[in-house]
């Protein structure tokens, strides 16, 4: 999971606009936020397998979950 950080980094980076300064600190927080967001679907997602009498996680899975999820995360 340590390889993956970097990239993660570098994707908020892009996505953010280029006029917006993000201090050190910022960009750690929305790293850890979005790892933590990514945690509670992969949770999630384990847990609707489980329901469905399944070993592995599959894409219907987090497809089902990711609604619910998203609706969570906006408040």
């Amino acid at each position: 999971m340590l390889n993956k950080a970097p990239k993660l980094k570098q994707t908020v980076k892009t996505k953010m606009k280029s006029n917006i300064n993000v201090r050190p600190a910022s960009e750690a927080m929305i790293e850890l936020l979005t790892l933590l967001f990514i945690n509670s679907l992969a949770e999630e997602a384990k847990a609707k397998a489980f329901e469905d009498k399944s070993a592995t996680i599959r894409g219907q899975h987090l497809r089902a979950v990711s609604k619910k999820v998203l609706k969570k995360a906006r408040g």
